[in-house]
């Protein structure tokens, strides 16, 4: 009877009038996405950063109750696709998350890559195929790697020019006093702090005082150096304090522990901020060109990232990382949003 009863609750239909947005959820190496495949506002403009602003200045709501609660969390990361920007491209992508929209996103490149394929959208090419990615911080070029059974058991993508903007750098924090810094860009801009230095490690035992720290360390540097794209305003934001922890392990060189937007923590080794790890250790000479090493997270999950070719951007001497990782699905989803409801459009708690 039991099962008889609740079958029935699969009858509820929707109202008319009640928005449904469509998803498919999915995490890369534990850090969540939230793939927006219908429902959402058509988004207007003729590049992805026009369309990014579009969705700041029309939809910001409909971010904030797919990304806050009851629908979401503080953690939540979601991406909504677009029509490509470049004719070679094949979509766009604007990722968004508890404080806003970031400018780039590894794991969801990782993620969008794998189901891209898996969907049929873009058609196989053998064991490798490509996938062009036009996100606000540029061209992002993916090969998804298929096994026989034809599942996409891993992504590698090449990011954007990425450098080292300030080395050694010191910064004057409330309640900590002067903390030393990198700061490098690898489609967003992050501050590199030793966990050592803090007397921490990058760990889950130290998850709340890591985004204690690392909220206040990102205020500062934000108050006291300027940041500044070499050609894209909108790009010019410190996104968040990235977290280093050396390690003395054959197969791991360190993890990372990023805490980006409203104290978000990201629970993959973040894409974007390994690719500036990579440009942080070249530009050391700690990294030779091609040489892969292996960051982990604070779950232990891993990308592989190596500097793939150099380049001049702008004023800066910049790499081309290469980031490895997989990704998994967990859910496909109907988001309904009943206009009469109070706390339609989320709520957050931290």
């Amino acid at each position: 009877m039991s099962g008889q009863i609740s079958g029935l609750f699969q009858h509820w239909q929707a109202p008319a009038e009640y928005l449904k947005i469509t998803t498919l959820d999915c995490h890369t190496a534990g850090e969540p996405l939230r793939i927006i495949t219908a429902g959402f506002p058509e988004l207007l403009g003729s590049t992805v950063l026009e369309r990014r602003r579009y969705c700041m200045q029309h939809f910001d709501h409909l971010r904030t109750a797919l990304m806050f609660e009851p629908r979401g969390h503080a953690d939540m990361y979601g991406v909504l696709i677009t029509e490509p920007e470049r004719a070679d491209s094949h979509f766009g992508a604007i990722f968004i998350h508890n404080e806003g929209y970031s400018t780039m996103c590894g794991h969801a490149i990782i993620a969008l890559s794998k189901f891209a394929v898996e969907s049929g959208l873009i058609s196989r090419t053998g064991e490798y195929t490509e996938v062009r990615i036009d996100a606000p911080c540029g061209l992002i070029v993916a090969s998804a790697k298929s096994n026989q059974q034809g599942e996409i058991i891993a992504t590698t993508f090449d990011c954007v020019p990425s450098f080292v903007v300030e080395k050694d750098a010191l910064v004057s924090v409330p309640e900590l006093g002067e903390i030393r810094f990198d700061l490098a860009y690898g489609g967003a801009y992050y501050a590199y702090v030793n966990v050592a230095d803090l007397g921490l490690t990058c760990e889950g035992k130290h998850y709340a005082e890591l985004i204690r720290t690392g909220r206040l360390i990102k205020q500062a540097v934000m108050q006291q150096f300027t940041i500044k794209h070499p050609f894209e305003e909108d790009l010019s934001f410190l996104y968040g304090t990235i977290f280093v922890e050396e390690l003395e392990h054959e197969q791991l060189h360190s993890r990372n522990v990023c805490v980006f937007a409203e104290g978000e923590v990201d629970r993959s080794p973040t894409g974007s901020g390994v690719s500036g790890r990579a440009a942080i250790h070249y530009a050391r000479g700690e990294l030779a060109l091609r040489q892969s090493i292996t960051i982990g997270s604070i779950l232990d999950t891993r990308f592989k990232v190596q500097v793939q070719s150099e380049l001049a951007y702008g004023p800066h001497a910049a790499i081309i990382p290469r980031v490895t990782g997989s990704a998994f699905i967990t859910a496909k989803c109907e988001f309904i949003i009943d206009p009469k409801d109070p706390l339609k459009d989320g709520f957050i708690f931290r």
